[in-house]
């Protein structure tokens, strides 16, 4: 299998936890990860939903023609709105399901952007809370982590998921040895699950 190639979507204001635990998970999965800003002003050095600085690698402008296993936007209010501004987010998306490459989005980012433009309408997607009213209902999961894998999409609702949300994405892309071998140094909760999803068979 050829090494995955990632891209993380950040904007001011994007959620902390669900980024750099994507960021490093990917990491530990041996991914090639390209964290990309899409603030309006260009700005690489972007300043979190709770005051952490993040450095992003590029902008999301020089890497928005390259092909990506799948792309990922983290939640956040601010953020996720942000990200729901840019023409160029949801031309990327678009990419990725002609390409029949995967998405994935966490906390607010599937109602602020996925949902905001129909992107996936007939897709059952996960959020936050409190934004889980602009979600249809019938579309609607509660599940912690939700896998689309007719329109591959991976949803899930915030910063207390972001961990299972992140070795979700090494399962759907590099399987589930890969997955277990990422999960089980980390000593993630409820290990259990883990064990039993990722381990056997």
């Amino acid at each position: 299998m050829s090494q995955q190639r990632l891209l993380i979507c950040m904007a001011p204001g994007s959620e902390e936890i669900e980024a750099v635990t994507v960021i490093d998970v990917m990491r530990r999965a041996g991914f090639d990860v390209t964290v990309a800003s899409a603030a309006p002003d260009g700005t690489l050095t972007l300043t979190g939903s709770r005051g952490v600085v993040i450095v992003c690698d590029t902008t999301l402008a020089a890497v928005a023609d390259q092909p990506f296993d799948c792309v990922v936007l983290p939640g956040g209010i601010d953020g996720a709105q942000c990200l729901g501004d840019s023409t160029l987010v949801t031309e990327i998306i678009k990419q990725q399901q002609s390409d029949q490459a995967w998405v994935a989005a966490i906390c607010a980012a599937p109602a602020l952007v996925l949902q905001r433009h129909q992107l996936f309408p007939r897709s059952h997607m996960s959020c936050h809370p409190s934004v889980s009213e602009q979600i249809p209902e019938q579309w609607l999961s509660r599940r912690r982590v939700m896998t689309d894998y007719d329109h591959r999409l991976i949803t899930s609702q915030g910063p207390g998921s972001a961990m299972e949300f992140a070795i979700e994405i090494v399962h759907v892309l590099g399987g589930k040895k890969l997955a277990w071998q990422v999960a089980e140094p980390m000593m993630p909760l409820p290990q259990l699950h883990y064990e039993k999803k990722f381990s056997e068979g």
